[in-house]
């Protein structure tokens, strides 16, 4: 059964959000909130943790990932960035945006595109996500919670926790965060594209 855990969205008690992030360095799944709507979570680094989260999102092998990010710092080690490329990323986050980059050498080969070499990464705006971001003291691997056959991503904590009880280790209750996913920009080539329009406000682009 996994671990319900209430923390307040505004302001996340650290001792809870410091016992989930030994709880992803050990290898747990979990649901969190986000500026966006809840995700699924795990280790940077843990492949069997990744693969359960595949498995519980149905994804196929060529998938890929989003690395979630505490700030543009942990972006510039996983992605190319211009200056061009870094001020506009600098007005855009934190927030719900989710960039699809051109990535380093650094940046791990499960979480890159095999033929365009690109990363997607963000910076969520969530005070729940960026304090567990900030103990774990990494980025980490995640993408939304949606659960097959369903369209649309879980947006209600209770919801979450009776779907994913068998499923995850933790789910973080911090309230409803909405249905819509992240804005998704791809800046892998010379000039932006938005390729999903989501809560991210966009309108530059069209």
């Amino acid at each position: 059964m996994a671990d319900f855990i209430a923390v307040h969205p505004l302001n996340p008690q650290q001792r809870l959000l410091s016992q989930v992030a030994s709880r992803v360095r050990q290898g747990a799944v979990i649901a969190y909130p986000t500026d966006s709507c809840y995700a699924l979570g795990c280790h940077l680094g843990d492949k069997q943790a990744a693969d359960r989260i595949r498995n519980i999102r149905k994804f196929d092998r060529n998938h890929l990932f989003t690395l979630v990010c505490r700030d543009l710092s942990d972006i510039a080690n996983y992605a190319r960035v211009d200056n061009q490329q870094y001020r506009m990323l600098k007005s855009m986050t934190p927030g719900p945006f989710t960039f699809v980059l051109r990535a380093t050498p650094q940046a791990p080969r499960r979480l890159l595109h095999e033929k365009r070499k690109t990363i997607g990464l963000r910076v969520p705006e969530s005070p729940i996500a960026q304090g567990l971001l900030t103990e774990l003291g990494e980025p980490m691997l995640s993408c939304t919670l949606i659960l097959p056959p369903d369209t649309m991503p879980i947006s209600d904590p209770e919801d979450a926790r009776d779907r994913l009880d068998r499923l995850v280790d933790i789910v973080i209750e911090g309230g409803d965060c909405g249905y819509e996913p992240t804005t998704v920009i791809d800046w892998s080539e010379d000039e932006p594209r938005l390729t999903r329009q989501g809560r991210g406000e966009a309108t530059w682009l069209r």
